[in-house]
Parts: structure tokens; sequence; C-alpha cells
């Protein structure tokens, strides 16, 4: 291993042109630097100054080793200053629900990258309730996604019926859904309604993706039940509307209390981002 001491004296030594300049550059005594110059000339097994009583000149090894000397320098300086920056790092494990991936969350995630470019991120995108269920078996380290309206969260946000523009229901048919497959709360809260009011249904179509309800809700196959604020482009509120399934909570959840590092970080700017129906 090459001592980077000895290596910036010996730089030294190569700019001022001699070991009583680079003593004097260096605060060092002469003694000092000439003792360093031969441990890197034993270590490296090649003669990298010629000396007389008038000047001191770098030998073939020694012009050699003036690049290996600088690119070592600078590489060393590139670690000491990555970890000598008081940024936070570290890795997050987080898990958000689609409808929230696909709305806002692009724009919270850009502001934390902002104050913090060093910590890294592992996203995980799912249904609300399978989410839970990782964060509680420790596979997850935050989760954003919809709970039960009971459950409290950093906002509650009502239910509604949509369906493609224009659509109407034959009252004497089952009502036909476009669902997420279980575990889902949505899906949950939409049979218990029905179930509940007395209506029949019938699943017409079953997608665990967003952009597949939504493009199934589109198409007339059916209709879908989603949190107002989250409601998909091109989609809006039955003419002719069906129970009420109610309301859910969006919740910031963590599995044990935090209070520093950097899911605190992000905790916060997610808590404080204005989303729809938080205020």
């Amino acid at each position: 291993m090459l001592d980077p001491v000895q290596l910036r004296t010996f730089l030294a030594v190569a700019e001022a042109g001699g070991f009583s300049e680079a003593a004097r550059r260096l605060a060092l005594g002469q003694s000092t630097v000439s003792q360093q110059i031969r441990r890197l000339e034993a270590a490296v097994g090649r003669e990298l100054f010629t000396r007389d009583t008038h000047s001191v000149t770098l030998t073939g090894d020694g012009e050699v080793l003036t690049g290996f000397a600088r690119g070592i320098l600078d590489q060393q300086d590139v670690v000491m200053r990555y970890f000598s920056r008081p940024e936070l790092r570290g890795r997050i494990r987080l898990g958000v629900s689609e409808d929230l991936v696909l709305g806002r969350l692009p724009e919270v995630l850009r502001r934390f990258r902002r104050s913090h470019p060093m910590v890294d991120l592992e996203l995980t995108v799912e249904l609300s309730a399978v989410l839970h269920d990782q964060l509680a078996a420790d596979k997850l380290d935050l989760v954003f996604a919809k709970r039960g309206s009971g459950d409290g969260g950093m906002w509650a946000d009502p239910l509604v019926w949509v369906g493609a523009p224009g659509l109407r229901l034959d009252r004497g048919e089952p009502v036909p859904l476009v669902v997420y497959p279980e575990p889902s709360i949505t899906r949950t809260r939409a049979l218990e309604c029905l179930r509940r009011n007395g209506f029949s249904w019938r699943i017409a179509c079953t997608c665990d993706r967003l952009n597949g309800l939504r493009a199934a809700t589109l198409a007339g196959l059916g209709v879908a039940v989603f949190a107002a604020s989250v409601v998909p482009d091109g989609l809006g509120e039955l003419a002719d509307p069906l129970p009420d399934p109610g309301s859910v909570a969006f919740a910031l959840t963590s599995r044990r209390p935090v209070t520093h590092g950097p899911v605190a970080a992000l905790a916060e700017v997610i808590g404080s981002y204005p989303w729809p129906g938080s205020g």
C-alpha cells in the first residue's frame, strides 16, 4: 500500500524542484521530507529523483508515478468529501398504493430527492392491505396507503361510484363491478354496501392494476369504486348513484415510531405535502 502522506510529499518535491522548497511549502523539516521520499522509493522499488548538488529532477519512473499519485490522491479526496457531507444516507423501503403512485407521489419524491439526494429508495406498489401485511412482517419501513375510515390517517376521503361518461345502469340487472382482487379495501366496501342495501351484483372484471381497472371501466364493462381524490382521468361519478360506500383514510404508517433518520425525513415530506382532501 502506498502511503498518501508520502505521495503528497513526493508531488510537492516534484512541483517545487527541490527538497528545501518542498519542506517549506509543507511546513516540515527537510530531513522529514527526505525520509518520506526514501520510504516511498523503497515501497515502489524504484529511484524517483536524480539528485546532485545543484538540482533535483524526476527520473523516468518518477514521471510515471506523478500521474498515479495524482489519481490516487484525487480518488481519496472524492471518498473523503462523500463521507464528510452532512446529508442523510441510507435506504428506505417504501410501500405505496397504486392510485397514489399515479397521482401526486412523483412530485413528493422529487421534493424529497432535492433535500436528501444521498438516500436510496426501494419502492413497492401493491394493494393497500398487502402493503400493511408486508409492513407488519418487517419487509417495509413505511407505507402510504388506504385504511378503513375508522383507523385514522392523514385525511379521510369519500368513496364514490364511477363509470364511463354517459353510462346508465339497468336497475333490473345485477350491478356489473370492475374491482381489484382480494384483499382490497375498495372492493370490500363496494360489496358490503350493495349487500347491505339489497342490491345484487356480478364481478364483470378483476384486475390488480389501476390502469387495467380504468381501461375496463372506460370501456363500459362495469362500474368501480374509488376514493374521490384519486378517481382516474376520464371517469366520472354515476348520474344515478348507487348506495354510499362510505369513506377511507389515507394513512402514513411505520412499523415502529421514527423520530430521526431517512424514514423520518421522508415521512415529514409526505406529511407536509398539500394532498387533495387533506385541508
